[in-house]
């Protein structure tokens, strides 16, 4: 789609802020995966929670939790896979 928009400066920094506002929880929810993904892998060594994943996943709309070789991969279904699959 071609075409052009005009709109206020003000408004033109407040959407350039809400992107950086994004980029930010973006950065931090993918943080907070990652943790958690160690936190379910020290539990896989305590307990069998694979059934209790299932269930999770059954559910779960916006992530599925894998176990692959005893480890917690979170994958975040709304974000692109090379954020999600870094290790």
């Amino acid at each position: 789609m071609d075409g052009t928009v005009t709109i206020s400066l003000k408004d033109y920094d407040e959407l350039r802020n809400q992107e950086l506002f994004v980029k930010d929880t973006k950065q931090a929810l993918v943080k907070s995966a990652k943790e958690l993904e160690v936190f379910l892998s020290f539990l896989c060594t305590r307990e069998n929670i694979s059934e209790y994943l299932e269930e999770f996943n059954n559910h779960a709309k916006t992530c599925r939790i894998r176990l692959i070789d005893g480890r917690a991969k979170i994958e975040l279904l709304n974000l692109n896979n090379n954020e999600t699959d870094q290790d």
